[in-house]
């Protein structure tokens, strides 16, 4: 079972742009690996339009962005044609076909003993995850979504400005957090060295609550 903080899966699959090699694509950059369980399915259709028309908030984070769904490359690109009559906008950003459902059980999306051909709606809706993936190339977030719910995108790029706040500069994000509000200093930092890093100081309500503008 994948948890966070393991290393992401490796694998090779072919997908819309071309043969990719998962790690290799990754590089040094963050990553966003959307998964869904078939092609032409409604709820889907939406948010792979949703993406492209997000994609330039995505790279201005320097997080690549890359879908994958359980049928071929070909499949893929008649879907895309749907996709951009319906939503305004054609996915500008890889898909992975994985008709073999490989890549879907490297993921614990699936379970080992699934047979291609042969899921049932209860399998289908397994596939429908999120994972975002740090340069260091291990997984920082997981969701699993039900089928009827589409993901909110704009919810996934607040999450990726709080963890990259985190990894630039040792703070974490309160509840409801938006750019530019307050953060909260690592419990795992001490003071003497939060005292280097933020000269001008905290509000602490407790000890353990040490309240500092948002970094720059």
């Amino acid at each position: 079972m994948l948890r966070i903080g393991d290393e992401a899966p490796d694998f090779r699959a072919e997908s819309t742009e071309g043969p990719i090699a998962f790690h290799e694509w990754i590089g040094g950059h963050w990553a966003m690996l959307f998964s869904h369980p078939k092609d032409f399915t409604p709820v889907c259709t939406t948010e792979l339009g949703a993406v492209a028309k997000l994609k330039p908030e995505f790279d201005r984070r320097g997080v690549k962005v890359i879908g994958l769904s359980v049928d071929s490359t070909e499949e893929h690109t008649r879907w895309a044609r749907d996709i951009e009559d319906t939503q305004g906008a054609a996915p500008n950003y890889p898909i992975l076909g994985d008709p073999d459902l490989k890549v879907a059980k490297l993921f614990d999306m699936l379970p080992a003993e699934a047979v291609p051909g042969k899921r049932t709606p209860a399998d289908n809706a397994t596939v429908r995850s999120v994972f975002i993936i740090g340069p260091d190339r291990k997984i920082k977030l997981m969701i699993s979504y039900p089928m009827t719910t589409g993901r909110n995108f704009e919810e996934l790029l607040r999450v990726i400005d709080s963890m990259q706040l985190t990894a630039k500069h040792k703070v974490a994000t309160p509840v409801n957090w938006k750019q530019g509000e307050n953060v909260i200093i690592l419990a795992s930092v001490p003071d003497a060295e939060a005292k280097l890093q933020f000269p001008g100081g905290w509000k602490a309500p407790r000890p353990y609550l040490r309240i500092v503008p948002q970094p720059k």
